[in-house]
């Protein structure tokens, strides 16, 4: 699948990267240095924007390296209609202050499908909130 990039001021060499073909997530890249305290979260502007088809959505995942220190990515999605510049949520739930140096790999862009849900109050049969046995044995 393309996805088309959208430059909001995209550094150069700071495209999203997949170190391996198979990799699932692109690497996304720190533009500034930033220090958390414990508990802080900052929204960073990443440069770029994405054309996400319709059926997907985009997501900026913690990368495994960062996750481990307590620098994890929220999940907020990129919408296939959203064109504005993508930015990681970036948390410290560690208990110590971090810094985050300029062009570190922070993130990792991922696309996914999705389901479009049409949310009705009445679907028919209902199941019921019985649990385990509850149908016999």
């Amino acid at each position: 699948m393309k996805v088309k990039l959208i430059d909001f001021g995209l550094k150069d060499g700071h495209h999203p990267f997949r170190p391996h073909g198979n990799d699932a997530g692109a690497d996304v890249y720190m533009p500034y240095d930033c220090t958390l305290k414990p508990g802080e979260i900052a929204k960073v502007p990443l440069g770029f924007g994405i054309e996400v088809p319709d059926g997907f959505a985009g997501y900026v995942f913690p990368r495994s390296s960062m996750a481990v220190k307590g620098l994890v990515c929220e999940l907020p999605p990129v919408d296939s209609g959203y064109r504005g510049e993508i930015h990681a949520i970036i948390s410290n739930v560690s208990n110590k202050e971090q810094t985050i140096k300029k062009d570190t790999r922070v993130g990792q862009l991922v696309i996914t499908p999705i389901v479009i849900a049409d949310f009705v109050t009445d679907k028919g049969e209902e199941r019921g909130t019985g649990a385990f046995g509850s149908t016999g044995e």
